[in-house]
């Protein structure tokens, strides 16, 4: 083949040829340099595509339709008119010629495809069974205009790539005229279990199974090809190739035989072993067999392919619904290198080694593909020899340390004191360096609230287990939750404080009727109006006072806080405007029947029962404080880390302040030497950094990060129950369907409604005084939701895993919180 930049053979690229050859040409190349079965062919590389731009009219042309949003059909026609440079169309011919002018199949090989996170699966063109030198020109064009096809378009800008960054390479291979083709994944992309293989196949070229037009045979092989299941497909058209080039469909028929031989399985179980290994992930290929051959004739890494499935233990099982709580959504790369590791899981180190235990590091918790978190794994804790003096350690605490009396310790004001100089750190003046400074300071500040727990937290637990042992004793312990609900919180003075908010707009018309027509967001302009100063002074006093409760969950710091997303707080106080739903009072109820045992008459063990009693609300309001005060890091750390973000925005680094999460924190602090202002070189490797960790969150955003089937395997649905989970709190309630995904929606509940939602945090409470029941898919009976749904007397259900997805908007049930089931309810009482 006559040397040219404008094309190669297939066998000279490799995979780190992708800005040259596509990536497509990349990997078909390195296939064959290790010697897969890959047909020959060559590529017409992206530098031929440069040089159609560069050397005629086209290039001028496409770069206006671009600045002027033109659709995909003018720009296409723009390539339909432009004739191919001659050297470029010699540089082929000759390529062509050398392959022996045989029958071809034309591939687009995009620069941007086949990319982790972005295969861009169908998005371009290929041409099959091309035949003669203008057809492989034309289809060489025609791949270049596909480049512009509204789909591959829209597809591109979902992505989040520039529309001119992207090129083009063409492959050109030899025509497999195949007798049965298809498509393989080296893992299972609906299990994900890495150890199983999974083969599509059908009579003819592979086109019918990669377009959709026939149901294929399909396989499940184990790792060394063996079949493990089998499902006959229909074999509904066959597309062959024409002897004089093209191709055309025939009616299929349908055959119960398998149309690939254990051997043939085998092989292709090979092949996908080894691609697999050779690219470091798992391959998703496509295949064909003519003449008794196997060839490969595409990989690329599979996209949207769930975490290997997970095994847990009984203690993972029953930690999980704790953690799932706390990762309601997926961490970005910043959340785990910056506050999760340095803050939040310094913590919760930090309180495992004061009794002896290790804690699992955050890669072991939140393992990673691409920089992007994949899953979550319920940490086991690993005893050391320091466990065997823990009791005693935890005997001290216990006698030294009294949770009433924790915001007395020196240690609270100081973290109090360091709050507030972080506050008062304003980063938009400061240096790279010093603003990398602020919030570091504000991880370390997290020392204070870890070794307050690590005090004080034995002394709340101890008096809940002398709680528990006697209420056994005593033939009650189902009243062991809700005798600890009930104790007063920082939690529970902001939803007076949501309330008195509510009444505020109850009392004045005009403020009132703005709260029923605006949406949360136009209310805080219509706020600023004089008319409405005196709710405004009252709203921005509460702000001031609980603005930095999270929104989301307290291990995120790329959330917003109340402070930074007021209109969640104006939602939750639109919610608390209708009437209030009134629940049973269950922390009284069961006072009351305590009380009344026969035992208790004996004045030692009723003085010993009831202190209990006080000593576990006690420690269930010091462990929630805690949580609220160690909330107040996160408004300077975020301001610290949004302030980073803007710079480097400003920079041309980042599209947005906002981005700045899909970095890393050590990222950032090698930026100091810069002083953000990055070199173009490191410009383009962080936005090709953050390109790839978008893309890769945008393909798990299916996918959860702990499927609730691993925790609750074996859930089954009782008799005509719509969904069963744990029973958190007694009762049974009827209404409306209301379900809940995010604090956007907090405005949509009304009273008497049945919340349903995936998770709850402190930030929800205020919804609880509202509906007449919980249904969460996540938590157990310890959960923030059940407490919360306890002490305001009303029927919860936990962990029911499909209750977001099952129970619909407006759908009348009945929630049994005794039995853990929500039934129909079709006479729409209880």
């Amino acid at each position: 083949m006559t040397k040219s930049p404008f094309v190669g053979r297939l066998a000279g690229f490799s995979a780190g040829d992708i800005v040259v050859a596509g990536g497509k040409g990349a990997n078909l190349g390195e296939l064959i340099r290790n010697g897969f079965p890959v047909p020959d062919g060559f590529v017409v590389t992206t530098q031929a595509y440069a040089a159609l731009l560069g050397s005629t009219p086209l290039g001028a042309k496409l770069a206006d339709l671009l600045q002027s949003g033109a659709d995909g059909a003018s720009i296409r026609a723009e390539f339909a008119a432009t004739a191919v440079p001659p050297e470029i169309r010699a540089a082929v011919a000759d390529a062509y010629a050398q392959l022996g002018s045989k029958p071809v199949a034309v591939r687009s090989s995009a620069t941007a495809e086949d990319l982790p996170g972005a295969a861009f699966a169908g998005q371009q063109d290929t041409y099959l069974n091309v035949v003669g030198e203008d057809a492989v020109i034309k289809a060489v064009t025609d791949c270049w205009a596909s480049l512009w096809t509204d789909r591959a378009i829209a597809y591109r800008q979902r992505q989040g790539i520039d529309a001119h960054e992207v090129a083009i390479a063409v492959v050109v291979q030899e025509m497999v005229p195949a007798e049965i083709a298809g498509v393989m994944f080296s893992a299972n992309p609906v299990t994900g279990a890495r150890d199983e293989i999974v083969v599509d196949a059908s009579s003819g070229l592979g086109e019918a199974v990669v377009s959709g037009l026939v149901t294929p045979d399909h396989y499940v092989l184990d790792g060394a090809g063996r079949l493990m299941a089998y499902a006959p497909g229909r074999r509904e058209v066959v597309i062959h190739a024409y002897d004089d080039g093209g191709t055309g469909e025939d009616q299929g028929t349908a055959d119960l035989e398998p149309s690939l031989s254990p051997a043939q399985l085998a092989e292709l179980a090979w092949l996908a072993r080894q691609s697999a290994e050779l690219f470091g992930r798992p391959q998703d290929m496509e295949w064909a067999v003519a003449g008794g051959r196997v060839y490969i004739l595409q990989s690329r890494p599979m996209t949207a392919l769930p975490p290997q499935p997970l095994k847990l233990n009984r203690f993972q099982k029953l930690m999980g619904p704790f953690f799932l709580e706390m990762f309601t959504q997926r961490p970005y790369p910043l959340d785990v290198s910056g506050w999760m590791d340095r803050g939040i899981g310094a913590m919760l180190r930090g309180m495992a080694g004061s009794v002896g235990v290790r804690f699992p590091t955050i890669e072991q918790l939140l393992p990673e593909e691409d920089g992007v978190v994949v899953r979550l794994v319920p940490p086991i804790p690993r005893p050391t020899l320091r466990t065997l003096v823990a009791p005693l350690s935890i005997a001290l605490r216990v006698h030294r340390f009294k949770p009433e009396k924790w915001t007395e310790d020196g240690r609270f004001a100081a973290f109090l004191a360091e709050v507030e100089q972080l506050n008062a750190r304003d980063p938009e003046p400061l240096r790279w360096q010093e603003v990398i400074r602020l919030a570091e300071d504000a991880f370390a500040a997290i020392h204070w609230i870890t070794e307050l727990r690590a005090a004080y937290l034995p002394g709340a637990f101890i008096p809940q287990g002398k709680l528990r042992l006697l209420l056994l004793l005593l033939g009650k312990p189902r009243l062991a939750a809700a005798l600890i609900a009930g104790a007063e919180t920082r939690t529970s003075q902001a939803n007076r404080g949501l309330e008195q908010l509510a009444e505020g707009v109850r009392t004045n018309a005009d403020l009132s009727a703005a709260f029923n027509e605006l949406a949360p967001a136009d209310l805080l302009v219509r706020l600023l109006e004089p008319e409405f100063a005196g709710f405004r002074a009252d709203f921005d006093a509460f702000v001031a006072e609980y603005g930095h409760r999270e929104t989301v969950s307290v291990v995120l710091s790329s959330a917003p806080t109340w402070s930074a997303a007021p209109d969640v707080v104006l939602s939750l106080v639109k919610a608390m405007l209708g009437e209030r739903h009134q629940g049973a009072d269950q922390t009284g109820q069961a006072l009351r029947e305590l009380e009344r045992h026969p035992a208790l008459r004996f004045e030692p063990l009723r003085r010993q029962v009831l202190s209990a009693v006080t000593s576990s609300k006690t420690g269930t309001a010091f462990r929630e404080d805690s949580h609220f005060y160690a909330t107040k890091l996160l408004p300077p750390l975020r301001r610290a880390l949004l302030e980073l973000g803007q710079r480097l925005a400003a920079a041309g680094v980042l599209e947005d302040a906002d981005q700045v999460h899909h970095l890393r924190f050590n990222e950032l602090q090698a930026m100091t030497r810069y002083e953000g202002a990055l070199p173009a070189a490191e410009r383009g490797r962080y936005r090709r950094v953050v390109l790839t960790r978008e893309a890769k969150r945008r393909e798990l955003e299916g996918i959860p990060l702990l499927p609730m089937d691993a925790l609750f395997p074996g859930r089954r649905r009782h008799g005509n129950a719509l969904v069963s989970g744990t029973a958190a709190s007694a009762g049974r309630a009827a209404g409306r369907v209301r379900v809940i995904r995010s604090p956007a929606d907090f405005g949509t509940l009304a009273s008497g409604e049945i919340l349903v939602c995936p998770y709850t945090n402190p930030s929800w409470t205020p919804l609880f005084q509202r509906a007449a029941a919980v249904v969460v898919d996540a938590g157990g009976l310890g959960s923030h939701a059940a407490i919360v749904a306890r002490e305001y007397g009303i029927p919860a259900v936990m962990g029911t895993g499909t209750g977001t997805k099952v129970l619909q908007d407006g759908q009348q049930v009945l929630v049994d919180g005794s039995a853990g089931l929500v039934l129909p309810d079709g006479d729409g009482h209880a």
